[in-house]
């Protein structure tokens, strides 16, 4: 059985290739997809298709419909997802991808830290899975080939 595995969260680290490593090392059948890893290109989309939009707003907006394009058709196909959480960064992103997932029907493994349980205490109470560690999710995604 092979698996598509959406990974909503931020992009500014390596998160997910660490995910990607370990699951390769547990020999997972597991295809992972998500949003565009490249933050330039992330940024720039809009304008790179578009042209040229006349200010910065303008310019986050046409990134937006092409980004919000990829993340509805990816995490479509995927068969569950998994939201992280980290310390680091503001996390509406993950937070709208993992509202996404709930409403699509899709399983949904939240990871958050201890420090986020308050807040997102009822988005944790609608995802299928709540943990605390990437190691954590790994191994719930582990338990479906046992």
């Amino acid at each position: 059985m092979e698996l598509t595995i959406y990974l909503a969260g931020q992009i500014h680290d390596d998160w997910r290739n660490e995910i990607r490593k370990k699951a390769e090392k547990d020999k997972l059948s597991i295809h992972f997809v998500g949003p565009q890893e490249n933050h330039a290109l992330s940024d720039d989309i809009g304008e790179k298709i578009l042209g040229e939009q006349p200010n910065k707003v303008y310019r986050d907006d046409a990134a937006s419909s092409v980004n919000n394009f990829r993340t509805r058709v990816l995490l479509q196909k995927s068969d569950a997802v998994l939201a992280y959480f980290g310390e680091s960064y503001k996390q509406w992103n993950t937070a709208m991808d993992a509202g996404a997932a709930i409403q699509a029907g899709k399983p949904l493994i939240l990871v958050r830290p201890e420090s986020l349980v308050h807040p997102l205490k009822e988005l944790s109470n609608q995802a299928d899975v709540t943990v605390e560690t990437l190691d954590q999710a790994l191994e719930v995604l582990t338990y479906l080939y046992e």
